[in-house]
């Protein structure tokens, strides 16, 4: 049976209006010169982590591999500028991990690995090798390996690409779909061709009429899409429209079970940057070796988007971007919802980053918390049908039967419960440290 395509988004459940603030849209990218210097850690997916291939001493060139693993789920790292390797240390990942990274010193050259070259793809397995090798992750945030999701076991009928990128400020994948939007295109047909998907839809927030548009006029292309496979679907802006389960539920009515992934619904999702980096990736082989980052938030003096090599410390960008405006008092990398809170700005940009955001002294103000109403208004946020104020009750009691019986991993910490407590209620973080007593007694997710 033929599948349809939906008039309008598929109702989800919860979220948040959350403002907008996308200073840098309609700003062109930038690029950031070569840095004498870059830091690249060897944990920049989800799986295991990378063991450097080389030593110190090495001459690398740009786009040559520095680090991989034998574990299926990982990703090979790439070196993001050509020079010496002056170092392979441990270093300290924002939210405490560790991590080896080699650090190289830039000959100033920017020369590419001889031995890049398109990669011959005649099947899935050639595929997914492929993009195991370009060492692809998912841009969007989440830094999933890209050749797990797409070899996923079972019927994949739909392709949906994520542009929906509702978090404040960040701008990064709304630039990539201005800029780059026949790679968005060349990638779809791609994935579509290797995997036989039946449709694709292509889903961006309707705050972004010029993303839809640019798009569209693409995809209506009846040429390369005579049977008209290829849709872009406008969502309603609300937070979190770009969460993968949320997304796959608007774009087709389907709900993602707990603790299963879209592809056992037969939906593959992609970022909207993944899959323009892939369609550049099987027209030149050159692999994953830099990323386009916003830069944003009032103690950035002149926010923008760049486009930065991997690795680059995020100080040396914001030197970049003029400097701060004033003493930035709260960093994050990522968005300021879902964002990972920074201490120290000489940490290097990863794969997976989309945004530094920095904050003046008034904006990174806690507001004091009060005890809860019991308005409901967590209940009613809430994306995952979760009760955050039981799990927080039951976090405090260190209950971990009751956390796992109310599905606290579920729970994908979006922030939207403590968004919407008029009581500033720390939910997320009492969520978080409860998935911590889950895992050490055992729980999974």
């Amino acid at each position: 049976m033929e599948l349809s395509f939906p008039k309008k988004p598929f109702r989800t459940h919860g979220g948040a209006r959350v403002p907008h603030h996308k200073n840098t849209s309609q700003i062109p990218t930038v690029v950031l010169p070569t840095p004498k210097q870059v830091v690249i850690p060897m944990q920049q997916h989800i799986g295991a982590p990378c063991k450097p291939v080389v030593k110190k001493g090495d001459h690398v060139y740009l786009g040559q591999k520095i680090g991989d693993a034998d574990a299926y789920v990982s990703a090979p790292i790439h070196a993001s500028i050509s020079g010496t390797v002056s170092a392979v240390q441990p270093i300290m990942l924002p939210g405490g991990q560790m991590s080896d990274a080699v650090v190289i010193d830039s000959d100033g050259l920017m020369e590419a690995d001889p031995s890049i070259q398109p990669p011959k793809v005649n099947s899935l397995e050639d595929f997914t090798a492929a993009v195991r090798a370009s060492g692809l992750v998912g841009l969007g945030g989440a830094g999933f390996p890209a050749h797990v999701k797409l070899n996923a076991p079972g019927k994949i009928d739909t392709l949906i690409i994520n542009g929906a990128e509702c978090e404040p400020y960040v701008t990064a994948d709304h630039r990539e779909a201005l800029e780059n939007s026949g790679s968005v295109l060349d990638g779809v047909y791609a994935v579509m061709k290797i995997l036989g998907v039946e449709r694709v839809i292509i889903a961006v927030e309707n705050n972004k009429p010029d993303v839809i548009g640019i798009l569209t006029k693409i995809a209506d292309d009846n040429k390369r899409d005579p049977e008209d496979r290829v849709r872009v679907l406008a969502l309603k802006s609300r937070y979190p429209q770009g969460a993968e389960k949320v997304l796959v539920q608007a774009c087709t009515g389907r709900r993602v079970p707990t603790g299963k992934l879209p592809a056992d619904v037969g939906c593959l999702v992609m970022n909207i940057t993944s899959i323009a980096f892939l369609a550049d990736y099987l027209r030149t082989g050159m692999p994953l070796v830099r990323k386009r980052v916003t830069f944003d938030g009032t103690a950035i003096k002149d926010p923008k988007n760049v486009l930065v090599p991997i690795g680059t410390r995020i100080s040396e960008v914001v030197e970049f971007c003029g400097g701060y405006a004033q003493p930035p008092k709260k960093m994050l990398m990522g968005g300021p919802m879902m964002g990972i809170a920074l201490t120290d700005d000489s940490l290097p940009i990863l794969k997976q980053n989309n945004a530094i955001l920095a904050f003046g002294e008034k904006e990174a103000r806690l507001q004091e918390s009060s005890a809860c109403i019991r308005c409901g208004r967590c209940v009613q946020s809430c994306p995952m049908l979760l009760v955050p104020t039981l799990l927080e009750q039951y976090t405090e009691k260190k209950d971990v039967e009751e956390l796992q019986k109310r599905g606290i991993m579920t729970c994908m910490e979006c922030g939207s419960c403590a968004f919407n407590c008029p009581a500033n209620r720390r939910l997320v973080q009492s969520i978080r440290l409860g998935k911590t007593y889950v895992k050490k007694a055992g729980g999974k997710r």
